[in-house]
This record gives structure tokens, C-alpha cells and sequence, in this order.
């Protein structure tokens, strides 16, 4: 099959193929697919283009997918209440059986499919497969006090066999964020600190996370100025004070850093390509967090 030709500056002219960086053949990259790359045609198309033109240069792309926005249409449709606390969705046991469906029934074959339209890739699996992940029940806090979330779990455990053995098959993992706890109970796990956990797990060299924002802003909301990139250090001390829907995103990109995983970045969605922007590592829409010790840090923002 022929690699995907795309029409960018860094692209080969003789074969139209991309220039990636050779330390990068060979690694793993987890990419959160979510926001609003999952519900616009042609962002969902140049999605699965970008993971497969990943593939094609030798690299190693996970896929952990989201799905709030259809899973609160389904719950709408339902009668269930949508309701969310500290940025994560309160989760009755009636609620997670909505998640399960529509996370593994709906959103993960749509984007197997997606991807399959360029060849024999992607493989759908869920945190709960080969026990994979495992949660416990994840602590909330509102205001200083402590808040139930239901069936909302943190991932305490990731056996990443299961991914690996389809990574060295040639496939594409593509995962929906439950996992299993010890109790026996099924959780409903954030896709990104999903993502973040698989990705420290499998050592990888990115972390890839779409949203529907440019970055992560300098002083939201009285500034729109974007930070290109930060270290953890700087990072720990600003989560704190980040809106609710920001912050699962920065502490999975704090949480893979520290653990092992070389750059993580936060990019916006809605740009064309941009997970390809962001594997390599271009100045480009989105935040990048790096290890306190990392040689390139440049921490200003970005008008």
C-alpha cells in the first residue's frame, strides 16, 4: 500500500512522504482521539489518515478514544441526567451501562473503521480485555469537599501485553477507556489519564492529546495567550487553579512525563493534521509539557 500523500512543507517532493525524525522508528505513540476531531466528516477522516501515515513511517500509534458528547446524547435520549463534578462524569451503575455501549458499540467502530478504509489496521479492544487496565473508584473534591462520582475509576494497574503483542502484529490498537477493578465492578475511566497511563505503560516516545482549544491558555480567562510549552515542574504548580475541563488533560500530561514518556502535547483538534504536527514535534496550536531535565524548554507564551 502507498504511504498517504501529504500536500505539507516538511513532505519529501520527490515521494510526497513525510521527513520524520529516525530516532523516532520503532516508538510508541499514544494519541487520545477526542473533541472535536471525533464529530466533524473531514476532521475524522485526516484523523485516520495521520495515524496511519504514523504507521507507515515505522512508528507505533496507540489510539485511546473519548466519546462524552455521544454518550450525553444517548443519556439525553434515554432520560438520564448528564451531570458532571470536577470535570468528570458522574457515574451511576445505570450510566455506565450507557458508556460501555456506546464507547465500545458506537464511537471504537466508527474509528476502526475509519481507519480500516486504508488497509487492515486497526484493532478494537477496551481497558477491560486481557485485564489490561485496572481501576479503583477515584476520589473527587469540590470546593474542599469531598464529592461521589459513582463509577469513575483511576487506573492503578496496566498490564500492556495485550497492546503490545497487536503492536508487534502490525496493528493499530485502538482502546476504549473501561477497565475492571479488583472489586469485580466496571469503571468508567477519563480517556485521557486512560491514555496517559497506557503510554507511560508501553514507554512511549509521545502522548498525543486532541481537544476543541488551542492550548492551554497563560491566564484563562483574561488572557488567550497560549503556553507552547512548559516543564512538569511548571505544569504541577498551575493545576490547581485550571478549569475543570482542562484539567484531566494537564495532570495525564504531568502523569506521563513523569512516568517515563518524552513529550506530551495538548493540540487542538481542529486543525487539519495535527496530530502529525505534534509527533513531530513542530511549533504549532496546542501546549507541550517536557521533563523538568529537558534540553529545549522554552516557557513563554504564545499570542
Amino acid at each position: 500500500m502507498r504511504p498517504i500523500v501529504t500536500e505539507r512543507a516538511d513532505a519529501d517532493p520527490s515521494t510526497g512522504s513525510l521527513l520524520w525524525p529516525e530516532e523516532l522508528r520503532g516508538s510508541a505513540v499514544v494519541v487520545k482521539y477526542g473533541g472535536n476531531a471525533m464529530v466533524d466528516a473531514s476532521l475524522q477522516r485526516t484523523f485516520a489518515q495521520d495515524v496511519v501515515e504514523l504507521w507507515h513511517a515505522g512508528l507505533r500509534p496507540v489510539v485511546v478514544h473519548g466519546g462524552g458528547p455521544q454518550i450525553s446524547a444517548m443519556l439525553d435520549r434515554l432520560g438520564l441526567e448528564t451531570r458532571f463534578e470536577a470535570g468528570l462524569r458522574v457515574t451511576t451503575p445505570e450510566t455506565m451501562e450507557v458508556v460501555r455501549m456506546v464507547l465500545t458499540g458506537r464511537v471504537q467502530r466508527e474509528l476502526v473503521g475509519h481507519i480500516n478504509t486504508h488497509g487492515p489496521f486497526a484493532v478494537g479492544m477496551t481497558g477491560e480485555d486481557a485485564h489490561t487496565m485496572t481501576a479503583v473508584r477515584r476520589p473527587a473534591w469540590v470546593d474542599g469537599r469531598p464529592v461521589d462520582i459513582g463509577l469513575v475509576g483511576d487506573i492503578v494497574d496496566v498490564n500492556p501485553g495485550m497492546v503490545r503483542t497487536l503492536l508487534d502484529q502490525g496493528h493499530i490498537p485502538v482502546v476504549s477507556p473501561v477497565a475492571r477493578g479488583e472489586d469485580g465492578r466496571v469503571y468508567n475511566v477519563n480517556a485521557d489519564l486512560a491514555a496517559s497511563a497506557l503510554a507511560v505503560a508501553l514507554d512511549a516516545e509521545r502522548l498525543v492529546m486532541l481537544t476543541d482549544v488551542e492550548g492551554l491558555y497563560a491566564n484563562w480567562p483574561h488572557s488567550t495567550e497560549v503556553i507552547e510549552r512548559l516543564t512538569a515542574d511548571a505544569l504541577d504548580a498551575l493545576l490547581p487553579g485550571l478549569a475543570s475541563g482542562m484539567l484531566p488533560k494537564m495532570e495525564g500530561c504531568l502523569r506521563a512525563v513523569r512516568g517515563g514518556v518524552r513529550r506530551a502535547h495538548v493540540l487542538d483538534g481542529r486543525v487539519p493534521h495535527a496530530v502529525l504536527r505534534g509527533v513531530l514535534g513542530e511549533t504549532g496550536p496546542g501546549t507541550t509539557v517536557v521533563p523538568d531535565n529537558s534540553p529545549d524548554y522554552s516557557g513563554a507564551p504564545r499570542p
